[in-house]
């Protein structure tokens, strides 16, 4: 499946014929590739978006091999409209950002760029792989889940404090409030981690997803899901 949005031109050449900024996300249905289709949607920016299938790294559009994209099989990996392929979550979302600057989801220069590579990191290492990666895995031992608990929840008594009286992470909403929504939207699937224990994460949580683009993108994405495991169920 490919999904098409559009941004408006900037400044052209008007002796060539206009050409498209474009970009190709690839990714995984609810996996943490979701926060960049956030910030896509957020920019208006012109992308296509190629499903990987996270078992058989086959890449639903079109049948051929995720792993020829990138090795590891990982998600998100996007393909700029220049050929580059990058990897990594916050890579992404930054460049996404300055891709995008009228968008208004990166920071300022200096000490507020450092803020945003701060929250970034936090997620990606104390959320994400930290807590959330573990508990997700099914193969992962009751005691190895148990010991992960005790160490992460931490994590979410420091967020929240951190987002008491606070609409987002930054002044303004960021790609790293796209990656934030994006993780805790797992604990639909991690029973352990009850939201109503922490108010201000649960209240924040709830805010950004009645926001358009997280909306559109949960929704559009737990279809795919939903059509994932029916594949799944299919060829067990």
């Amino acid at each position: 499946m490919r999904n098409s949005i559009k941004i408006n031109p900037g400044p052209q050449d008007r002796t060539k014929p206009a050409k498209k900024a474009s970009v190709d996300l690839y990714f995984s249905p609810l996996a943490c590739s979701m926060a960049t289709r956030i910030a896509l949607y957020e920019a208006g920016a012109d992308a296509n978006y190629f499903e990987v299938d996270p078992r058989t790294k086959i890449v639903q559009n079109d049948g051929s091999n995720f792993l020829e994209v990138n090795p590891l099989g990982l998600v998100p990996t996007l393909r700029t409209d220049g050929g580059l392929v990058l990897t990594e979550n916050a890579a992404i979302l930054q460049y996404v950002a300055d891709r995008f600057p009228t968008a208004g989801i990166a920071s300022g220069p200096g000490i507020e760029r450092s803020r945003l590579h701060q929250w970034l990191c936090f997620i990606g290492t104390e959320l994400h792989k930290g807590l959330f990666v573990p508990l997700l895995d099914k193969k992962a031992p009751s005691e190895m889940k148990t010991y992960v608990l005790g160490k992460g929840l931490s994590r979410l008594d420091y967020l929240e404090n951190y987002l008491k009286g606070r609409e987002f992470l930054l002044d303004h909403f960021s790609v790293a409030d796209a990656y934030l929504v994006t993780v805790i939207n797992w604990t639909m699937a991690t029973p352990p981690i009850e939201l109503a224990k922490w108010p201000a994460v649960k209240a924040y949580y709830e805010r950004l997803r009645a926001r358009p683009s997280v909306a559109r993108a949960v929704a559009e994405e737990f279809k795919l899901y939903q059509a994932e495991l029916a594949r799944h169920k299919a060829a067990a």
